[in-house]
């Protein structure tokens, strides 16, 4: 089965203002090669072998340059859902896993603005993450520290492996740490910077957001069965969509859950 990859890009890109502007927020921007940061992460799944084309969750107002940067590397698009209102990413990836059939999916989320220097040791990460997957784990990836960072937060993996190279069961999230915090991580081993990248099944993460936030999962499911669809475009329900709460995937399910 190929992995379907979820690009998240609703985002306002507020902390690069003004260079990054609401109506061309930092991922549309190339900032790091001459490819936005948009169409680099697009690129990372770009193998017609290994991944589905992607669904790409983005603002209304960037539609068009959606639709405009993909037509200019030549990238397939499986469905646009151009969100109503800024719901935060529980409900931005529910849309997502309903639209990809709400099954036995396994979804690739990533969020647009990511520089990622190695691309094929990503790439092999994300191999080595989907048999865990396809079993049913909420897989989230880490980020070896080079330092303590004040500006990310922590994952503190378990001492057991899953399997597979750097797999395990993550024992908790640490938000962002004070500097002597971080030192102390970096010291005791084990942590990694999260990267807020994730592979999962579509009805695995349903499911767990079902069990934590109902309400969202009602909403969610209301605003996709009522979307209107033009080509390729999704534009979920607006008043069913605006009903569901705004919150992180992290807060609504990751740090919850006991399969991640």
């Amino acid at each position: 089965m190929k992995i379907t990859p979820v690009i998240l890009s609703g985002g306002s890109g507020t902390r690069l203002w003004p260079l990054s502007t609401a109506e061309r927020p930092k991922q549309f921007l190339p900032l790091t090669a001459d490819d936005t940061m948009f169409q680099l992460t697009v690129a990372r799944t770009g193998d017609p072998v290994r991944f589905a084309p992607p669904i790409v969750v983005a603002n209304g107002r960037h539609a068009d340059m959606v639709e405009s940067q993909l037509a200019e590397m030549a990238a397939a698009l499986g469905t646009l859902i151009l969100e109503p209102s800024a719901r935060n990413t529980a409900p931005a990836i529910a849309l997502a896993a309903l639209e990809a059939g709400g099954g036995d999916q396994l979804l690739l989320v990533m969020p647009s603005d990511h520089a990622i220097a190695d691309p094929d040791a990503f790439r092999t990460a994300v191999s080595e993450a989907a048999p865990v997957a396809e079993e049913g784990w909420l897989v989230t990836f880490g980020i070896r520290p080079s330092g303590p960072e004040t500006g990310y937060g922590y994952i503190e993996m378990n001492d057991v492996p899953l399997g597979g190279s750097g797999l395990a069961a993550v024992r908790r999230f640490v938000e962002k740490p004070d500097e002597a915090s971080a030192e102390e991580m970096l010291r005791l081993g084990g942590f990694v910077w999260n990267a807020g990248i994730f592979l999962m099944r579509a009805d695995r993460y349903l499911a767990a957001l079902e069990t934590y936030e109902p309400g969202i999962t009602a909403a969610v499911r209301a605003a996709h069965k009522g979307a209107a669809r033009e080509g390729k475009r999704l534009l979920p329900d607006a008043d069913a969509f605006a009903a569901s709460a705004s919150i992180s995937v992290d807060y609504a399910v990751m740090e919850r859950s006991d399969t991640v």
